[in-house]
Order: structure tokens, then sequence, then C-alpha cells
């Protein structure tokens, strides 16, 4: 092989192995918006908790004034799913609540955002409450779904899964993981209806 033939193809070769990491990092980034900058979040699988000892689970909602007053419309979301500040800044919105007018005296106001306070994800020692604060990066979302946990853990179903009428909504926790109202959102709980 002449020598010319033979640089230049050793050329092209360095070359080829410079370009490959940037297009398979560039080729990564196509996979999903949020490809990667998650990754910091899961940190190990959602499968691998008992082994560890760690408790995956939420604590389920065992606060009467909670379940009564949350529980009527929608499942008692455990205070772990959002913050304390989450938590507040959806309080202070009341009496409207996403569009309903709901009313509560100031005892039972008191004693809810208490509970939702002791039990936040910033206070709680469940995994995904952990996950979810990690997400965050001082956000205050007032809606589960606005989490950026959330959106990642849901990003790989298809478009039209939240409105076939047996789900209804992202805030229909229970139509899907079939152990939510117990804490457990963990994966092998799921059932997509169809």
């Amino acid at each position: 092989m002449p020598k010319m033939v033979k640089n230049v193809l050793i050329l092209s070769c360095c070359l080829l192995a410079s370009i490959i990491p940037v297009a398979v990092s560039m080729a990564d980034d196509d996979h999903g918006e949020h490809e990667g900058r998650y990754e910091h979040i899961y940190h190990y699988d959602d499968d691998d908790d008992h082994e560890r000892g760690e408790r995956s689970s939420l604590a389920p909602v065992n606060n009467g004034a909670v379940k009564q007053a949350c529980g009527g419309c929608h499942i008692a979301y455990q205070p772990g799913l959002l913050p304390a500040d989450s938590w507040e800044k959806l309080f202070s919105s009341l009496p409207s609540h996403f569009g309903e007018e709901i009313v509560l005296d100031q005892t039972s106001k008191k004693m809810i955002l208490e509970y939702l306070h002791k039990n936040a994800a910033d206070h709680s020692p469940a995994k995904h409450s952990r996950k979810i604060m990690r997400s965050l990066h001082g956000q205050t979302p007032v809606r589960i779904t606005e989490t950026p946990y959330f959106q990642e853990k849901h990003h790989g179903l298809p478009s039209g899964v939240f409105k076939l009428p047996a789900i209804g909504s992202k805030s229909n926790c229970v139509a899907c993981h079939l152990t939510a109202e117990q804490g457990d959102y963990d994966d092998d709980a799921v059932k997509i209806p169809r």
C-alpha cells in the first residue's frame, strides 16, 4: 500500500474515532428530551429496594381529616409526593382548587397542613420522596404531575394513554398503580387499563 494512502487511511480512522463519541452523545439526546438530564435522580433501579433494606413505599395517608377533605374527589395523595413548600403553596390558593371550590374551617385547614408538612417529601425517608426532591432543583410545583420525577417516570407512555376513559387524567394514579392508596408506586404493581 502506498505511504500516502496509508497516511490518509490512518488520518480517516483517527477522525472517525473522534467523531463517533460526539455522534453517540447526540443520538442519546434524541431518545427523549429529558434523557440524561435525570440520570442523577435514578442512581439505582426502583426494583432493588428490599435488597438494600430501603423503604420504597410512601407512608399511606392515615389522617382522617386528610382522607375526608382530599379523598372525596381523588385519592388522598401521600404527602411524600410533594415538598412542604408545595403543600403550603397549594393550600394558600384555597378555596379555589384546580377549578373546584374547597371550603375548610381554619381548624381543619391547620390540622391538614401540619400533617402534610410533617410527612412531605423533604421529611420522608421513602426513596420516591428523595428522588422527587432531587428532581426539583428548588421548584415548588403544586401538581404532582409537574414534578420532573413524575414526568421522567411517565415519559415513555403513549401520548393518549391518560385520555383513556378508564384513566381520564395524569392525576388518576389509582387507575394504573394498583397499590397507590397504600403508597406503593413501584412498577411491578402497574396495570394500564384498556
